[in-house]
């Protein structure tokens, strides 16, 4: 990964914890106990086995770093189109990355006018060689304004995903108002 894509994570990490804060236990929220947006259940499969009160600044960079930039490789999408690499970033965070992979996934497969610029991709989940080739043969068919279109339709998709959380689970109301305003710009 180059050095820019380095320093633009470390940014986007402290943005996540700024916003995250420290600890919180919120009853409504499903995920539960939290330190800087790292749930219990995450700090426990990385291995870390104290109190939710006590998890290090460090381990939650790191756990952000390799589980939801570099290991659902929203690094390699940074280096063809970063504001889309800070998006799945951000929506990897709050809804899990291969969530945020399958929004662009989806939106490639409906930007690809009919399979006439790239073939179709199975939305799995995962960034692997096809999605990549996918959004290097979209940015190529569409140029720069095309990174900025795509940001926009994965945005749509998660505003929807937000919206349909909050009509199914009235106790996620309390949130929606949140999630449209911090990760919706």
């Amino acid at each position: 990964m180059g050095h820019g894509n380095e320093v633009r994570v470390e940014a986007l990490i402290a943005q996540v914890i700024a916003r995250e804060g420290d600890y919180s236990d919120h009853p409504a929220d499903r995920g539960g106990a939290t330190r800087f947006g790292i749930t219990e259940a995450m700090a426990r499969a990385d291995g870390y086995d104290g109190p939710m009160r006590r998890l290090p600044l460090a381990r939650a960079e790191s756990i952000y770093r390799r589980l939801y930039w570099r290991g659902p490789g929203f690094d390699r999408v940074a280096e063809l189109a970063p504001r889309l690499a800070e998006e799945l970033f951000d929506t990897g965070v709050n809804m899990g990355p291969a969530v945020a992979t399958g929004f662009l996934q989806r939106a490639l497969n409906a930007l690809n006018r009919g399979g006439r610029d790239y073939a179709d991709l199975v939305p799995d989940g995962r960034i692997g060689p096809a999605t990549l080739a996918a959004l290097t043969a979209f940015l190529r068919h569409r140029g720069p304004p095309g990174e900025v279109v795509l940001l926009k339709a994965v945005e749509a998709l998660q505003g929807e995903r937000y919206m349909t959380l909050a009509e199914r689970r009235p106790a996620n109301e309390a949130f929606l108002y949140g999630w449209l305003a911090d990760r919706l710009s």
